[in-house]
């Protein structure tokens, strides 16, 4: 007693062109995948789901996002698409008329990169909106925030305040705090926030993922448990709404700082229910680029001063690995700067991790050849974001300069050299559509000026949603029963109205998701227009 699939282009992924006829599935596994009339003739089939002509492929899963973060961009004040900081000074004027008295006015998402007069807004500009609202706003790529004097005073922060480690306190000329805090610092404002409540928690996660499903995601490789009131408390609001509300495969990647706690509750990797299974400990070694705090191995092209910033000291690292490898745990690592991935890769050589999982290092987008030689000798896999290309260039060769960016974001490179890659959005940094990614893979056009960077890297339509497809089931060890459409595999699916083989992939992201189906269950279904 099954279902039975059908009346549509189904690719396989086994391989550049293989599809089949129909699948059948029962209790949200493929048991057989054939001719339709074969199918019918063998099975009990109790459920049909024709397709109408649409394109179905092994569902979708993106490798590295924050799901909780993506409900917050939908939930918040949303900076991403504004293109000055005019234009971002008036949205928090009318949004703080909305407030409740010493409420915090929160928003994401300001990007200076895309404004036509670059700058950082000044902690003076945000006093004049509010003196009684702490106000912050966090950039784009989450490693910087700006806040008000307000909340500069609520966090004790003051000229005599030490840089954290990992972190820096922007100052003016004569030394005083301007309100621009990079990366560690981050925290000592985050510190003092009013704790997001348990309902308001538990909406967030499940506006993320309705929204996940209808971009035909079933299932997101996720960061959430150091924050929003910590590990159990995080855990549980994802555990309340997966599988009770949606069906969704939210891998939770463990951060160092909340690792006790999950040993304390009797967890280790893999362990949190199908839904909600828990993954490697998370670590970050460097910041971003967008505000020089990646850690490169030459400074700055623009700013010669700088290096970027390293978040842990090597024997700190090293004591994190060791804590990750005494409990058989697999490491996942932040690492843009290629001096942030040397230091990942010498960690890695030290502490090999001998039980078969896999280590990841998250973006790598930063390379030398040193260090390509040596990703290709250890056994990790590289959790890369292709949309990273189409937002960054052009304005990343003002960072790197000419020569460093030409070997920069090497996606190709990484896959003729053998070294596994699985792919995803870095949502809400990114917009979280997997087609979007699929899209900068394959084509390398910025979303800028509309020129293609790096045209020798770029991928073929079958190498980029591979990534989201099979890579992302082998970074986690699910190679064996995800990312493909065969017999023994999850009934994961996302339905498209168009095919991506097909047609021209400049319009990949006009293609419209049908259905999404996750263990055997519509989770998505486009409504259909009369």
């Amino acid at each position: 007693m099954g279902t039975l699939l059908f009346g549509g282009t189904i690719y396989s992924m086994e391989d550049r062109s293989s599809t089949v006829e129909a699948i059948y599935i029962e209790d949200g596994m493929i048991v057989n995948v054939g001719k339709e009339t074969d199918l019918r003739k063998s099975y009990h089939i109790t459920n049909e789901h024709d397709l109408k002509g649409a394109v179905m492929y092994p569902g979708f899963v993106d490798s590295h996002l924050h799901i909780i973060g993506h409900g917050e961009k939908i939930l918040h004040l949303d900076l991403s698409a504004m293109e000055s900081a005019e234009e971002v000074l008036q949205a928090l004027k009318e949004k703080v008329e909305e407030l409740e008295p010493e409420e915090w006015l929160i928003a994401d998402g300001w990007n200076e990169n895309q404004w036509a007069d670059p700058r950082v807004i000044a902690k003076e500009e945000l006093d004049e909106i509010s003196s009684e609202h702490p106000i912050i706003l966090t950039r784009i790529c989450r490693h910087a925030i700006i806040v008000n004097s307000i909340a500069l005073d609520l966090a004790g922060i003051t000229p005599e305040t030490v840089d954290p480690q990992g972190g820096k306190i922007v100052r003016n000329q004569i030394g005083e705090p301007t309100g621009y805090l990079l990366d560690q610092a981050q925290e000592l404002i985050k510190s003092v926030m009013p704790p997001i409540t348990e309902k308001k928690l538990k909406q967030t996660v499940e506006v993320a993922i309705k929204d996940l499903l209808r971009l035909g995601l079933v299932g997101g490789h996720s960061e959430d448990l150091s924050y929003y009131g910590g590990f159990e408390r995080t855990l549980r609001a994802y555990q309340e709404i997966l599988p009770v509300k949606y069906k969704f495969r939210a891998h939770l990647l463990v951060h160092h700082l909340v690792f006790d706690d999950m040993l304390n509750n009797g967890y280790q990797y893999g362990s949190g229910g199908e839904y909600t299974t828990l993954g490697a400990m998370k670590i970050f070694s460097d910041g971003a680029l967008g505000g020089r705090t990646a850690w490169l191995s030459e400074p700055y092209h623009d700013d010669r001063s700088n290096e970027g910033i390293p978040i842990h000291r090597r024997q700190d690292l090293e004591l994190l690995f060791q804590k990750a490898r005494k409990h058989k745990h697999p490491i996942a690592v932040h690492a843009i700067g290629d001096r942030a991935v040397e230091e990942v890769v010498t960690c890695i050589k030290k502490y090999p991790l001998d039980n078969g999982l896999k280590d990841r290092i998250i973006h790598a987008q930063i390379m030398n050849d040193n260090l390509l030689k040596d990703l290709t000798d250890i056994p990790v896999v590289l959790d890369i974001q292709p949309s990273f290309v189409a937002s960054d260039f052009p304005w990343v060769k003002e960072r790197l300069g000419e020569q460093r960016t030409s070997k920069s974001y090497p996606w190709r490179t990484y896959i003729e050299k053998g070294i596994a890659c699985a792919a995803g959005s870095d949502a809400p940094i990114e917009e979280v559509n997997p087609l979007l990614g699929i899209q900068a893979a394959v084509t390398r056009r910025s979303n800028i000026d509309g020129e293609i960077y790096g045209e020798q890297e770029r991928l073929s339509v079958y190498e980029a949603i591979s990534l989201y497809t099979k890579g992302s089931a082998y970074v986690i060890d699910h190679a064996h029963d995800r990312g493909m459409i065969k017999p023994g595999f999850v009934a994961d699916f996302t339905i498209l109205e168009e095919d991506l083989f097909k047609i021209d992939p400049d319009k990949f992201h006009q293609v419209d998701v049908k259905t999404t189906i996750v263990n055997g269950e519509i989770m998505y279904q486009k409504e259909d227009r009369k």
